[in-house]
C-alpha cells in the first residue's frame, strides 16, 4: 500500500464536491455567462488537478490541466462559453466522475480513455472547434463504447446459497424476525436478492416462507446456525449454480447519444455532520448507558424471565450503539502529527541545529474531545526537544555524535490507553543545572538539593515559571511550559512521564485515554455514602484492622508491604467515621495514599459528568455520574486527594 493510500476516500469524496460544483456551475454558465461563475469552476477544476497530481493520477490531471486551460480563455474573455463548449465541458465532467468511480473501487485512472476528450480541448485552445459535430461534442466523447448496464452481480468471494427460511405460525412480528434473519445473514456473507424483496419485507408484506440468495465462504453449516433462533421453524440450505451476468448488445443509435452517465444512480458513502450533532448524540448514548444500568437493577430485583431476555438484547444494542459512537468520534493523531513538520523545521532553523523528525503511530485515534486538548501539549513538547534537547551541530561532532540530531515522534495502543513518546537524542537533562536553579529561585536549600533523587529533579522541571534558559528568546526561557502541559493532560485523564540520560538524550511518555467520555471506576461506600474513584487511579484494596493505623504527629499513616502510606478519611466531605475496615490504595503520579471506605461495591462502565456552574469548584470531586438506580454520584478527583 502506497503512502497516499490512507487518503484515497479522502480525495474521492473532495473532488466529487468539487465535480459537482463544476457541473452545477456550467448549467448556470449556459444561461448566464458571470464571471464568478467562471471563477467557481476555474477554482475547482484547480483543485481537483492539484489532488489528481499529488495521489498519482496523471491521466485525471491531465484532463483537468486542459479543462482549465479553456476556462482561463473564457474567464479572461478571450473564448466564450457557447453551448457545443458547454457539452464538451459536460463530456468531461462524465468521464471525470467515471475515472473517480474506478478509485472509489480500488483502481486507479489507467484504464480510462481520456484522449479524444483532451484532443477537443486543446483544439478549443488553440481557436478551433474540437472537431466537434453539430450537437458540440467530440465523436468520442471519452466515455467508453462498450459499457452496457450490467445485471447487479455479487463482487464478493465464496459459493451461492439459497437458504429458506420458514417461521412459526404465531409469530407476530414476522418482518421484525426476517430482518433480524437479514443482519445475522449479512454478517458472514453477501446478500445477493430476496423473495419477497427487502423493501417488501421492511414494509411488512412478508408471510410465514421467505428466501434469500447469499454469497458467503462461512459454509452451508454456519449459515444455518447464523438464521435458527426464536420464532424460526425451519431452514434449509442449498448451494446455487453460478448465474451468468447477461451483457445486452449496445444499440447503433445508442452510441451516439449523449452521456446517460447522469441517469446513473451514485451511492452516497460519506456524509459530513456537524460536530454539535456528534456530541448531542453521543450524550443520548450516555444517558442509554445510564438507562440500560437501571434496567438491569430493576430484572435482578424482579427475577422475570421474559424480561431479562429482552433487557439482554437491548443491553447488545446498546453495547454496539456505545461502541459505534466512540468510533465514528475516533480521529487519526495524523491530524496534529502532520502539521509538526514545520514546527520541527521552523524551531531547528531559529536554533542554527540540524534535525531530522520521524513520525510513526499517526494512524493511532483518539476521541475528539480527547484530540481537541492535545494539540498545545504536542505542540511545546516538539518545540522543547528541538530547543533544549538536541545540541547545535559543532557541540554534537565535539560529542561524537552525528551532526543531525534525530527527533521521533510515536504513538501505539496499549491495552485501554493511547502511549505518545517524544523521544531525541540530545544532550539529554542536565541535572546539575537543575539543582543550581531550583536552589536560586528558593525551592530547594542546597542541602536539600544535593539529596535530589533524579526523579525528583525532573518533577522540579514541572513546577510553575521553572526554565533552564539562560536567555528569554522567541522559543523558550519565559518559564511557560511543562507544568502547563502537565496541567493539560490531567484535564485529558492522562498522565506525563520523563526519561533521561545524560548525554544520551530525553523521552517524555504520554499516556492517554482513547476517550473521555465513558470511564471505569469503582463504587465504594464511605460513612455510608456512595461515591466512584476512577479505576486507573486504584492500585489495590486490602482489609485493614484498626491496629494498622499509627499516627505520626497529627496525621495517620499505615505500613504496606514495608511502605509507610498516608491514611486519609476524607471526613470533609463524607463525614466523621472511624469504622472503615476497607482500605483502598490510589497513587498519582510516583504518590501514594490510602482512605478509608465500608465496602467496594464493585466496577463498573460510568458516564462522567462536569459539575454545574451553580455548583462551581469542590475539591476532590472532579465530577459526577449516575448509576442505574438514578442516584447522584460524586467521582473522587484522585489527583487533589493525594
Amino acid at each position: 500500500m502506497s503512502d497516499m493510500e490512507e487518503y484515497r476516500g479522502l480525495f474521492v469524496t473532495e473532488s466529487r464536491e468539487n465535480l459537482d460544483t463544476i457541473a452545477q456551475a456550467l448549467l448556470t454558465l449556459e444561461e448566464c455567462e458571470d464571471r464568478e461563475t467562471i471563477d467557481e469552476i476555474f477554482r475547482s477544476a484547480h483543485t481537483i488537478k492539484g489532488a489528481s497530481a499529488s495521489m498519482g493520477y496523471m491521466k485525471l490531471e491531465k484532463l483537468c490541466h486542459s479543462m482549465e486551460d479553456l476556462f482561463d480563455l473564457i474567464r479572461n474573455g478571450k473564448l466564450k462559453a457557447s453551448a457545443p463548449l458547454i457539452d464538451l465541458f459536460l463530456a468531461c465532467t462524465d468521464q471525470i466522475d467515471d475515472i473517480l468511480e474506478s478509485i472509489d473501487g480500488g483502481g486507479d485512472d489507467t484504464g480510462h480513455s481520456i484522449d479524444d476528450l483532451v484532443s477537443s480541448l486543446e483544439a478549443w485552445t488553440n481557436g478551433g472547434d474540437g472537431g466537434a459535430p453539430a450537437n458540440g461534442e467530440p465523436e468520442n466523447n471519452g466515455v467508453d463504447e462498450a459499457r452496457p448496464e450490467e445485471a447487479p452481480s455479487p463482487s464478493g468471494s465464496g459459493d451461492m446459497y439459497v437458504v429458506g427460511v420458514d417461521l412459526v405460525p404465531e409469530c407476530s412480528m414476522k418482518d421484525v424476525r426476517a430482518m433480524i434473519v437479514l443482519s445475522n445473514l449479512e454478517e458472514i456473507g453477501q446478500i445477493v436478492s430476496t423473495k419477497p424483496a427487502r423493501e417488501e419485507i421492511e414494509n411488512g408484506k412478508i408471510e410465514a416462507h421467505f428466501e434469500v440468495v447469499v454469497q458467503s465462504e462461512a459454509g452451508a453449516e454456519a449459515l444455518r446456525a447464523a438464521v435458527s433462533g426464536t420464532d424460526i421453524a425451519g431452514v434449509t440450505v442449498d448451494l446455487d449454480a453460478p448465474r451468468p451476468v447477461q451483457k445486452p448488445q449496445k444499440k447503433p443509435e445508442e452510441a451516439s447519444q449523449k452521456s446517460d452517465h447522469h441517469e446513473r444512480g451514485r451511492e452516497i458513502k460519506n456524509l459530513r455532520v456537524d460536530l454539535h450533532l456528534l456530541d448531542q448524540m453521543m450524550n443520548l448514548v450516555e444517558d442509554l448507558v445510564i438507562n440500560r444500568g437501571r434496567l438491569k437493577q430493576i430484572a435482578q430485583k424482579n427475577q422475570i424471565k421474559e424480561f431479562d431476555e429482552a433487557l439482554n438484547m437491548v443491553g447488545r444494542s446498546v453495547a454496539d450503539l456505545q461502541n459505534l459512537m466512540m468510533h465514528i468520534r475516533m480521529i487519526p493523531l495524523n491530524h496534529i502529527f502532520n502539521r509538526l513538520p514545520r514546527v520541527v523545521r521552523d524551531v531547528a532553523q531559529h536554533d542554527h541545529k540540524e534535525v531530522e523528525f520521524v513520525i510513526e503511530g499517526g494512524d493511532t485515534e483518539l476521541d475528539r474531545s480527547v484530540m481537541d486538548g492535545l494539540n498545545d501539549p504536542l505542540l511545546h513538547l516538539i518545540r522543547n526537544a528541538v530547543d533544549h534537547g538536541v545540541e547545535p551541530p559543532e557541540e554534537r561532532k565535539a560529542a561524537g555524535k552525528p551532526e543531525k540530531g534525530l527527533l521521533r515522534l510515536s504513538a501505539r495502543r496499549d491495552r485501554d490507553n493511547v502511549v505518545i513518546r517524544i523521544e531525541d537524542d540530545g544532550a539529554g537533562v542536565n541535572y546539575e543545572k537543575v539543582r543550581q536553579k531550583a536552589v536560586s529561585r528558593g525551592l530547594y536549600t542546597a542541602e536539600e538539593a544535593a539529596t535530589l533523587t533524579d526523579d525528583q529533579i525532573i518533577d522540579v522541571l514541572f513546577n510553575p515559571g521553572f526554565s533552564t534558559a539562560d536567555t528569554i528568546t522567541d522559543i523558550s526561557g519565559r518559564g511557560v511550559g511543562l507544568d502547563v502541559v502537565r496541567a493539560a493532560i490531567e484535564s485529558l485523564k492522562g498522565s506525563i512521564k520523563v526519561e533521561s540520560i545524560r548525554g544520551k538524550g530525553t523521552c517524555f511518555e504520554l499516556v492517554l485515554p482513547p476517550t473521555m467520555a465513558i470511564v471505569e471506576v469503582m463504587m465504594v461506600r464511605i460513612n455510608g455514602k456512595r461515591c466512584a474513584i476512577p479505576i486507573s487511579n486504584v492500585v489495590e484494596v486490602a482489609m485493614l484492622k484498626s491496629e494498622g493505623i499509627h499516627r505520626v504527629g497529627n496525621s495517620r499513616v499505615i505500613l504496606l508491604r514495608d511502605e509507610v502510606l498516608p491514611l486519609y478519611t476524607l471526613d470533609d466531605m463524607f463525614g466523621s467515621f472511624q469504622s472503615g475496615e476497607v482500605l483502598v490504595v490510589l497513587q498519582y503520579r510516583s504518590k501514594k495514599c490510602g482512605i478509608l471506605a465500608n465496602v467496594v461495591e464493585g466496577q463498573q462502565e460510568v458516564v462522567v459528568k462536569p459539575l454545574s456552574a451553580l455548583v462551581g469548584s469542590c475539591p476532590g470531586v472532579g465530577g459526577v455520574t449516575i448509576p442505574g438506580d438514578g442516584e447522584v454520584v460524586p467521582v473522587l478527583d484522585v489527583n487533589t486527594i493525594v
